[in-house]
């Protein structure tokens, strides 16, 4: 192995021209770029590395000095949104990835033929500022635009295409979406009477929704091979965090989606029987031949327009199918695996509705003893409370019980001998 000695290195007369191996013929530069990266280059004649030396000083000096004269040409933002796009479609589910492209769409009308590495945080949040007021979005729809923006520039930092993000220098929105709205039984029980009305079809997706908490992008993207009726469990290899997830089904979700196969079964001989071609049923809640439901929003409203029922969408009954489980004393975290939160903080707004696990942990701080007195006083209290009221006799109860003594009296008579 040959071997650098550091007397062959001085007795170069132009610093960063070195022959490495002595009498080799072979020279190097040896220099550091603009970010003070040291590098060896094999160049070959002396000549040749003194004068490939010049120029590697030469750039160096552009790039601190005059950075824009060695850019090519530039990258408009249109071409980082393709390639976010790419991205998007391989690792987000088909849901997310249909409404990134929509966000792209509306920001590509102003952004897509600017140079990216000219946009700044002061021209999208200014850009966020006019959409919202224009297009009157709350603070979670402004929230995701600036996620699109995120991703986009993200992508390019880590292609080493941009060195910075400028998305991340605008701040998020507070959301303020604490507010659970979830149906109640009696509003559960007119839903389902408009449903059966007038769309009997989509009774098993409504049932399935409240009953498993399924986001509408996992619902109605399923397929038949991802759910297992005898061991009532859907598999779902891939959700908006981009982790599978297994949801347990009860009995009412079970019905439901064998009264969906049924259906489906049903509707693929009619078509036999009429000599059509019939394709296999592949999704769930999808008939071959027709339209897709994923567009439940239309039937799903007329039918709450029916129910008269206010302020609920879709995506509330993930709420009523959380709520329900809380009110029956599922622990939260128990309630985030099945809901597929990435986060327990994210289940916290279904806190308030078990008030008996907040009660329970702060009778803990109180000695049992001390407890059981509180209890009994309170009974006490109870039973003294419960005593003078039934003791006041209305004019109705004081007639009842004459009545009552009454007849106790004659039937006493009757029996005696």
């Amino acid at each position: 192995m040959n071997c650098v000695y550091p007397w062959s290195m001085a007795v170069q007369k132009t610093t960063g021209v070195v022959e490495r191996i002595p009498n080799s013929g072979i020279w190097w530069i040896r220099y550091t770029d603009a970010k003070g990266k040291r590098h060896w280059e094999k160049v070959g004649r002396r000549s040749d590395a003194i004068t490939l030396l010049a120029k590697r000083k030469h750039e160096k000096l552009l790039r601190k000095k005059l950075p824009e004269a060695l850019r090519g040409r530039a990258v408009t933002f249109a071409e980082l949104a393709d390639k976010a796009k790419l991205f998007s479609e391989e690792s987000h589910t088909a849901q997310h990835h249909h409404q990134f492209e929509i966000k792209l769409g509306i920001i590509g009308e102003q952004f897509n033929d600017l140079p990216a590495e000219g946009i700044t945080s002061e021209d999208i949040q200014a850009w966020l500022l006019e959409q919202s007021d224009e297009r009157e979005w709350t603070p979670a729809t402004r929230n995701r635009y600036r996620d699109a923006f995120s991703l986009v520039f993200r992508k390019a930092v880590e292609n080493h295409v941009l060195t910075v993000n400028p998305a991340t220098l605008v701040k998020a929105k507070p959301e303020h979406n604490e507010r659970v709205r979830f149906l109640s039984a009696t509003e559960e029980t007119k839903l389902s009477n408009a449903l059966h009305k007038d769309w009997p079809q989509h009774v098993p997706a409504f049932l399935v929704s409240i009953h498993t908490g399924m986001r509408a992008g996992e619902q109605f993207q399923l397929k038949w091979r991802d759910v297992s009726l005898e061991r009532r469990l859907i598999s779902l290899p891939k959700t908006k965090s981009g982790k599978a997830r297994h949801i347990p089904l009860n009995a009412v979700a079970c019905s439901a989606l064998q009264e969906r196969k049924r259906a489906q079964q049903d509707h693929a001989a009619k078509q036999k029987e009429k000599g059509k071609e019939h394709a296999d049923q592949v999704y769930v809640f999808r008939d071959a031949g027709r339209d897709p439901q994923h567009n439940y929003r239309r039937w799903f409203n007329e039918a709450l327009t029916e129910a008269k029922i206010k302020d609920y969408s879709w995506h509330c009954n993930r709420h009523t199918f959380a709520s329900r489980l809380v009110m029956a004393g599922v622990d939260l975290r128990t309630v985030a695996e099945l809901m597929g939160h990435s986060s327990i903080q994210m289940t916290m707004r279904y806190a308030h509705l078990a008030p008996q696990h907040n009660r329970a942990a702060v009778d803990r701080l109180v000695p049992v003893s001390e407890t059981r007195q509180t209890r009994k006083t309170a009974k006490r209290e109870n039973e003294l409370v419960t005593k003078s009221v039934t003791s006041k006799k209305t004019p109705f109860r004081q007639v009842a019980e004459n009545r009552s003594k009454s007849f106790i009296k004659s039937d006493l008579q009757t029996v005696a001998p």
